[in-house]
């Protein structure tokens, strides 16, 4: 999104504190329904001259319309850049020596100075660049954009530096050891933010008015916080890993079910991400997945 008005757009639209940002900063966020429903869950990073917003790709088009939709006098556009971008997330320890490598020392110093959601441009190749710092992938690390006709050479030159490829289920471990719910399946359309236990990330309470911050507010000041539902970490007994949906019960009620699962290396033993109801989420709580027995767990499952 560019334009003048970018971020005060934005910031009537979106949970979080956009006007807030200043170049190098970035935030995540919820864009919500008039409900307080999900419409999806966006990372913003302020450029300088551009806010760039990733989000998950199945709802771009309906984020995009709306975005489009809104801007009446306002000094600002909104562009589809998907296909001109490929990005490329580098997590775990070494994830600031690796950059440092394939980017140059300078870029490797500024890359580790990067606050939470921070950004900075760089030059891989002779070409534009954009890292972000990220923890959406569970263990901390930094997202590097390039265009999309560098991102062959963007991998090969990682894998020469150590970075090791992983396929899309270790990434899904990584990412639920982590306790991060992802958009599309532990949060939905349904999902009220407070519900996925997003809210301190993706909601400023000190902002002015935004889209569904009615029901926010009804819900933390009228309701004291409580709302129906719980996302909660499982560590389930034996070896077997619940399929996603899969109910959970305590005694002979159904107490909620699960949305992600996973066989976790560092517990060595299935671990799940589910809703629970508010009677049955406090950590210890003792439930049952497809008759295996488990056990209501704080997240992050694993603390990087």
């Amino acid at each position: 999104m560019t334009g003048t008005d970018r971020a005060s757009y934005l910031q009537g639209l979106l949970t979080n504190d956009i006007a807030a940002l200043r170049e190098g900063a970035g935030c995540y966020a919820a864009y919500l329904t008039p409900q307080g429903r999900m419409i999806s869950d966006l990372y913003l990073y302020e450029l300088g001259d551009a806010i760039l917003i990733a989000l998950p790709r199945h709802v771009k088009d309906t984020v995009l319309t709306k975005l489009d939709r809104f801007i009446f006098t306002e000094d600002a556009s909104v562009r589809d850049v998907t296909d001109a971008f490929s990005e490329v997330a580098v997590v775990g320890p070494a994830a600031a020596d690796a950059a440092s490598e394939i980017l140059g020392n300078a870029a490797g110093n500024r890359i580790r100075a990067l606050a939470e959601d921070g950004n900075v441009r760089v030059d891989f190749d002779g070409a534009p660049a954009i890292v972000t710092r990220v923890a959406d992938a569970g263990p901390p690390g930094f997202a590097i954009y390039v265009d999309r006709a560098k991102w062959g050479d963007l991998r090969t030159r990682l894998e020469t530096v150590g970075v090791v490829p992983v396929d899309a289920q270790t990434a899904d471990t990584l990412r639920i050891e982590g306790g991060v719910p992802l958009f599309g399946r532990d949060m939905n359309e349904e999902t009220i933010p407070l519900e996925a236990g997003i809210e301190g990330r993706a909601i400023s309470f000190t902002k002015g008015c935004y889209v569904g911050q009615e029901v926010i507010v009804r819900v933390l000041h009228r309701g004291h916080g409580r709302v129906a539902r719980k996302l909660v970490g499982l560590t389930l007994d034996g070896d077997r890993v619940p399929s996603t949906g899969a109910a959970v019960r305590a005694g002979d009620r159904e107490a909620g079910q699960v949305t992600s699962s996973t066989l976790s290396p560092a517990l060595e033993k299935p671990i799940a991400l589910a809703y629970l109801h508010r009677d049955f989420i406090e950590p210890g709580t003792l439930v049952s997945v497809d008759g295996a027995r488990a056990a209501v767990a704080g997240l992050p499952f694993v603390r990087q």
